[in-house]
């Protein structure tokens, strides 16, 4: 450590020295800004200078000692690309989704991982494919809004020691099979049919019933057998038609009926 900083005290001394020395044209080269948008990690010797990042705004550094890695801070959105998953009951599907994270330490993300970027959209890949695999095929189509929150919560938690915070997911689309389209649709077309013969037959049910009841209460009175029969006369003769009635007594059909 001594030898590592005392040679780097001299670097140091040389890059400062050399500065001053070319101070007309050294502003150009050891001044840096970045947007308010944005932070610069710098590395000094290799060794995360002391205050940690710095911007948004203006700063100095040395560029004979000083390395600047510039981290965006704003909101990222990618998509996933389509996977094809094999779900719970045997199903193949094809799903895609988008992620939106943002970098909330610099530091980390630039010291923990590689390329940030990249690390976490194949993580969500990853992660989209394993938490899909455990899921039906209904629950899929059904539980999008809890499958989105789980990977977010998955996806926040692997990420949090590159200092990135994962604020949304979401399942954009499920494509399914063509061959299984057409047997989804097939089926739900038969449960159609089912059902609408289930209230056709209640339907009948309530008819029949009705009916039982219309006729236990005309057969206890005569007369409204009688009504009936003028009110369905009444209303045949209302509509425009050549039909000729000619009403006869139901009394005259019973005396021939008792003979």
């Amino acid at each position: 450590r001594r030898v590592r900083g005392f040679c780097g005290g001299i670097l140091i001394a040389v890059s400062v020295l050399l500065c001053i020395l070319f101070f007309p044209l050294a502003p150009f080269f050891i001044i840096k800004v970045v947007a308010q948008y944005e932070k610069a990690v710098i590395l000094r010797l290799g060794c995360i200078r002391k205050g940690g990042a710095a911007g948004p705004g203006l700063f100095f550094f040395l560029p004979c000692v000083d390395e600047i890695h510039v981290v965006d801070m704003r909101t990222v959105s990618f998509d996933v690309p389509p996977q094809e998953i094999l779900t719970k009951d045997s199903v193949t599907v094809t799903v895609d989704a988008v992620v939106y994270f943002r970098i909330q330490c610099a530091v980390s993300s630039v010291c923990n991982v590689d390329n940030v970027k990249t690390a976490t959209r194949l993580l969500a890949q990853t992660t989209l494919r394993n938490m899909l695999g455990t899921k039906s095929l209904s629950e899929i189509l059904s539980e999008r809004e809890e499958i989105s929150n789980s990977m977010q919560h998955i996806l926040d938690k692997a990420t949090d020691p590159w200092g990135v915070l994962v604020e949304r997911v979401e399942v954009k689309d499920v494509r399914l099979p063509q061959n299984l389209q057409r047997a989804m649709a097939a089926e739900a077309e038969a449960h159609r049919d089912a059902k609408a013969k289930v209230i056709a037959a209640e339907g009948e049910l309530n008819a029949s019933k009705a009916l039982k009841e219309a006729a236990d209460v005309i057969a206890e009175s005569p007369a409204a057998l009688q009504l009936r029969y003028l009110q369905t006369l009444g209303t045949i003769a209302a509509e425009r038609n050549s039909t000729i009635l000619f009403p006869m007594p139901i009394d005259m059909m019973k005396a021939f009926a008792e003979k």
